[in-house]
């Protein structure tokens, strides 16, 4: 169970987070994707394999699977809805990461 002191700094983060342009533009981005539920379950099919793909073990067919993947979904990712809403994804996730990354550098957690 998180300390009171560090529970109110972690709150605050959020807020903080949530009050971002990054975060905004990714709600907004979300928002409008599922006003279109089809592409809403192509997007998350699309990122499920993704997900995958990246976390494939390593093979001699990966590479060409990769490939295929990128083909098969290129003119979907060209759809203006579908590329706002991936590339504020993309962002909203990086700022997570950097986050992630500083806290963990500051606690010297080896």
């Amino acid at each position: 169970m998180l300390e009171q002191k560090t529970k109110l700094a972690l709150d605050d983060l959020i807020a903080q987070i949530k009050e971002s342009a990054t975060y905004k533009e990714y709600h907004l981005q979300l928002e409008r994707l599922k006003a279109e539920p089809d592409f809403y379950r192509q997007v998350n099919e699309f990122r499920q394999k993704n997900y995958e793909l990246q976390n494939a073990p390593k093979s001699e067919d990966l590479l060409e699977r990769v490939e295929a993947f990128g083909v098969e979904y290129e003119a979907f990712r060209q759809n203006p809805l579908v590329d706002d809403f991936l590339q504020a994804e993309l962002a909203f996730c990086r700022m997570i990461q950097n986050i992630n990354l500083k806290i963990m550098e500051e606690m010297e957690f080896e």
